[in-house]
């Protein structure tokens, strides 16, 4: 059976997944979402927009390894970018 090779990269990644849910969680207790429309097309809590942001990112990097497979620390600036301005503006 194979298993799954969990480099230091890997870790990190999911450790900062972890990490954003439990800040996104205090934040919710310390101060409720209140659902509103933003730029996109739909009515929209924090969690809505993290996921949406989240979901983008992913495929900003692999839109970019796909077609450009340049420099990745370009994409992620430009996926996180991205993420701030969904939860921001969205």
């Amino acid at each position: 059976m194979q298993w799954m090779a969990w480099t230091p990269i890997t870790a990190w990644f999911f450790i900062t997944i972890g990490l954003i849910l439990m800040g996104m969680t205090v934040w919710q207790l310390v101060s409720p979402t209140v659902p509103r429309k933003g730029f996109l097309p739909i009515v929209t809590t924090r969690g809505d927009r993290l996921f949406i942001g989240l979901l983008g990112g992913v495929y900003i990097l692999l839109l970019w390894i796909g077609l450009i497979q340049s420099n990745l620390w370009y994409a992620l600036a430009l996926a996180v970018l991205y993420i701030i301005v969904v939860m921001r503006w969205g």
